[in-house]
């Protein structure tokens, strides 16, 4: 079957961070709405969650979600948004402590997968920041061979989604030049980056609004994240947001104004396939 005209990588993000958000992925995985969710495998839920993901898997891409910012709830010792920027721009963690931290959270993906992740991205993309680039690039560089090493999530804007305030203080908190550090390296990431808005999207009709604008500029081998749930998600900061952009509105979006730019991913380690069907960069 030749791959579809237009292709894009679908992810949401955050699972495992709550039940009603896990309900989501699977639910849209099921339909083939969705082609990847990253993980985040701090979640003290991980593990049992993760058993869900198995048999969704090669047409499920599932990343790690690495992750900073996020508590738990307080059982996981983490950094406000702000202290994390200020860790990485002034250099107060060595790479070394960087890179443990990788290290912890890749091998609690995989103990709970038993693979490497697909790809890897950020919550609150901290993955992107100086020093914790450059220990993710250390890592995977040295845990695995070429042929396994996971695609990692750039945060260039697609098309002229530039023109967005919050999409451009992302991609310039980092996102240039992870990507640039990253394709150096020959390490595969996606090619133009859509989903960035305000959380501003009180009813269904304003986020398909935001889809719609943000299928115009996509590009082969973009990545479109979504933060769907199936319920409001109690405590979290954009808990409504999910629900205005929740499984039935992605679904739609998706299914009614361009499903045909959306692919499934059909390999466990999919760099090669995606270098073909997807068209992600390695230069």
């Amino acid at each position: 079957m030749n791959p579809p005209s237009h292709p894009i990588v679908l992810c949401v993000d955050d699972f495992a961070l709550h039940p009603l958000i896990d309900q989501a992925v699977l639910q849209l995985a099921s339909k083939g709405r969705i082609s990847a969710t990253s993980c985040m495998s701090t979640a003290p839920r991980w593990r049992t969650a993760a058993h869900d993901l198995k048999p969704l898997r090669p047409h499920l891409a599932v990343g790690l979600h690495f992750n900073l910012t996020e508590s738990h709830g307080g059982l996981y010792h983490a950094l406000t948004l702000k202290q994390a920027i200020a860790q990485a721009y002034l250099g107060r963690w060595r790479a070394a402590q960087w890179q443990a931290v990788w290290r912890e959270q890749l091998d609690a993906f995989e103990a709970a997968m038993g693979t490497a992740p697909d790809f890897i991205d950020g919550h609150q993309h901290v993955h992107q920041l100086p020093g914790v680039r450059q220990a993710l690039l250390a890592e995977i560089t040295a845990r695995y061979a070429a042929h396994e090493r996971p695609w990692l999530r750039s945060t260039v804007p697609a098309g002229r989604l530039w023109s967005s305030s919050k999409a451009l203080i992302i991609a310039t908190l980092g996102g240039y030049s992870a990507t640039r550090l990253w394709r150096t390296a020959h390490l595969a990431t996606n090619h133009g980056f859509a989903g960035v808005y305000g959380f501003d999207a009180p009813t269904p009709a304003a986020y398909r609004a935001h889809m719609q604008s943000w299928l115009r500029q996509v590009q082969p081998g973009s990545l479109l994240m979504c933060h769907p749930a199936a319920g409001v998600v109690q405590g979290d900061a954009i808990g409504t947001q999910r629900l205005g952009g929740g499984q039935q509105i992605v679904e739609r979006a998706v299914a009614v104004t361009d499903r045909q730019k959306l692919i499934g991913i059909e390999d466990h380690h999919p760099v090669g396939l995606l270098h073909q069907r997807v068209g992600l960069g390695v230069v």
